[in-house]
């Protein structure tokens, strides 16, 4: 009940102002002095009246729209389940692009090894990340550590990369959920594909396999903010 009492309080007020922002604007249609106007020439007389008329549609166009607004919020009041459901689903997804939520789904599994002649180091990965992200992958994760916009990826020795704190060495196993036809595209892009300009043209070793379910955790370090505060409006 104190749940759909806040809903009610905040749509309330919404509707307030909207409506108060309406009659503001005819107020000042209605309020045109006239004698103004008897004392304009007819050019004038003329251009002043498409003026206020152009500000009268306005009204009336804004009008309708707050109308529109209005019977959403009232029908979403009068349907409490389905507001807290939509509230629910935005949670969810939020928490899962922060990396709060375990995720599955299908998509790719890359593996990168160190070999007789070359190692993978923190670019190799990074890059990887990047390209992932910008072929629509939805979650990361390198040896089951989950990447996020905060993770910090470092090489601190020869065969040893530190990702959020944790060391790891090869095999470098990345998942990253997302639409595999895409995924293994952009990777094999000819010349400048990461297999072909990152891995192949350096000789180190790399492959991609498709998983048709890939689960990725959720992250394990605590995101907090010390020195950045909210920005209140």
């Amino acid at each position: 009940m104190k749940g759909r009492g806040t809903i009610i309080f905040t749509m309330g007020a919404i509707v307030a102002l909207l409506v108060a922002v309406m009659l503001m604007q005819f107020r000042t249609v209605e309020e045109t002095d006239m004698s103004t106007l008897e004392a304009m020439r007819e050019t004038e007389l003329r251009a002043e009246v498409a003026s206020w008329k152009e500000k009268y549609e306005e009204a009336s166009k804004q009008l309708t729209e707050t109308e529109a607004k209005i019977t959403e919020y009232y029908e979403t009041m009068e349907s409490k389940d389905e507001a807290a459901n939509l509230l629910q689903q935005e949670l969810t997804q939020a928490k899962m692009r922060l990396g709060k939520e375990a995720v599955y789904g299908s998509g790719i599994e890359i593996t990168l090894e160190d070999n007789m002649e070359t190692q993978i180091d923190d670019y190799d990965i990074y890059r990887l990340i990047n390209e992932l992200r910008l072929a629509g992958a939805e979650a990361i994760s390198v040896n089951e550590i989950r990447i996020t916009s905060m993770s910090d990826i470092k090489s601190i020795a020869p065969g040893l990369i530190h990702i959020d704190g944790n060391p790891l060495h090869s095999p470098y196993i990345i998942k990253a959920i997302g639409d595999q036809t895409y995924l293994v595209s952009a990777l094999n892009q000819k010349t400048y594909g990461y297999m072909d300009y990152v891995i192949k043209s350096y000789e180190k070793t790399g492959y991609i396999t498709t998983r048709e379910e890939i689960i990725i955790p959720a992250v394990k370090k605590t995101m907090k903010f010390e020195y950045g505060e909210e920005v209140k409006q």
